[in-house]
């Protein structure tokens, strides 16, 4: 895959796949005018993170400007997607390709970004690649789960939010969602419990059929905003199915590129939506200001932990760096240090532990932070990114 190096290239161009493979970058006029523009403004702020987090702020405080920032974050984090997706998906048969899980995992961004919170994770990038890692992980489990169950077994799988989502996704109505919901509550809580250890599950009975459809008909008198009919077990079989089919098509969702035209007939495309009016933000030196402190952060945290694995036994070094830069499992590192591999497991918990303990305190004293239990897992979540990030960069170097 060829890096970009370019800051107006890395928040102005997006990968184009051919044949589910890596076929280049393609170039958004939009966005080049925006950041060559705020290039030009901000001469001495060259720094690829620094964008990266003006443009987060942007994102997070400018309504105005939100779908701009948006687009140039989406932008920036190319790499960041196709590495993560390309790592979990190359062993994965089925029909979804590289470049189909790269458009699911690139759809949860308004979701990390919304999470990303630049106190604790400075390196937007490596949080981001560790988002969309996860989401990709959840992604696969479910869809191996959905893939061996039956619809009926598939029902009872499913969570109340999960199944509204689906529903939604599908464009029901909030009428038709509300009534479905119902149904599939009273399926859930009278389907025999001896039958739902298997997930080859068949369509209950007809006695049990009709038994949920009588609780239906009783529970939709005083649960349901809207007065509906009551129903038969045939249509209550109609409507759970409806169920499980928009639950298979949540987990399988029509990707559709940036550049793919709006309408058949049309040259308009998706990109073409992003506004090109100038965020103001440049004009705010306090916003800049915001940012270079973010920076300043940046720097110490770099010292403070370098200086803290430079602390560390010989063994314990040469224990992380091969952990984080060959990327090797435990039992392979176990194999290659000669050690079992629960004492890999143990000394790394061990250092990532004291690393943490290190960071904590520095939190504490110089951002301010009570270390409550959220906190302790944003720095522990904080301190991975940074592993990695440090490792693979002196790996390159």
């Amino acid at each position: 895959m060829q890096r970009r190096q370019d800051t107006v290239e890395i928040f102005s161009t997006f990968i184009k796949f051919e044949l589910d493979r890596f076929n280049g970058w393609i170039c958004e006029p939009r966005l080049r005018r925006s950041i060559t523009t705020c290039l030009q403004e901000l001469p001495e702020q060259k720094s690829k993170s620094f964008w990266a987090l003006y443009w987060h702020k942007v994102w997070q405080t400018q309504p105005s400007s939100n779908s701009l920032a948006m687009a140039h974050l989406a932008a920036y984090l190319q790499e960041a997607c196709y590495w993560a997706v390309r790592k979990l998906t190359l062993n994965v048969s089925g029909q979804a390709s590289i470049a189909d899980y790269f458009q699911i995992a690139i759809a949860h961004l308004p979701k990390i970004l919304k999470n990303f919170n630049p106190q604790y994770s400075f390196y937007l990038k490596n949080y981001a690649e560790l988002a969309f890692e996860r989401a990709i992980k959840d992604l696969l489990k479910v869809r191996k789960e959905a893939h061996i169950c039956s619809d009926w077994a598939l029902l009872l799988k499913l969570s109340r939010k999960r199944l509204i989502k689906s529903l939604r996704y599908m464009g029901f109505d909030s009428k038709t969602i509300e009534r479905y919901l119902l149904a599939w509550e009273c399926y859930c809580e009278l389907y025999p419990s001896s039958n739902r250890k298997t997930r080859q599950l068949t369509k209950p009975d007809a006695e049990t059929g009709k038994a949920i459809a009588t609780l239906y008909n009783s529970e939709r008198l005083g649960r349901l905003n809207a007065p509906a009919p009551a129903i038969d077990r045939q249509t209550l079989e109609q409507w759970l199915l409806a169920c499980a089919n928009a639950a298979r098509h949540l987990l399988y969702p029509q990707v559709v590129s940036g550049d793919t035209p709006i309408k058949e007939d049309s040259d308009a495309s998706l990109l073409d939506m992003v506004s090109d009016t100038n965020t103001t933000l440049l004009t705010k030196a306090i916003e800049q200001e915001e940012t270079a402190s973010l920076q300043n952060y940046q720097a110490q945290l770099n010292q403070l932990l370098e200086k803290a694995i430079a602390a560390l036994e010989l063994e314990a070094r040469e224990l992380l760096q091969v952990y984080y830069s060959k990327q090797l499992t435990q039992t392979e590192i176990a194999k290659q240090l000669n050690l079992k591999q629960y004492q890999v497991s143990r000394r790394l918990s061990s250092i990532k532990k004291s690393l943490l303990l290190t960071l904590i305190k520095w939190s504490q004293q110089t951002l301010h932070i009570t270390p409550g239990s959220d906190v302790v897992g944003a720095v522990n979540s904080s301190l991975e990114e940074w592993l990695r990030s440090h490792y693979h960069h002196n790996q390159n170097e």
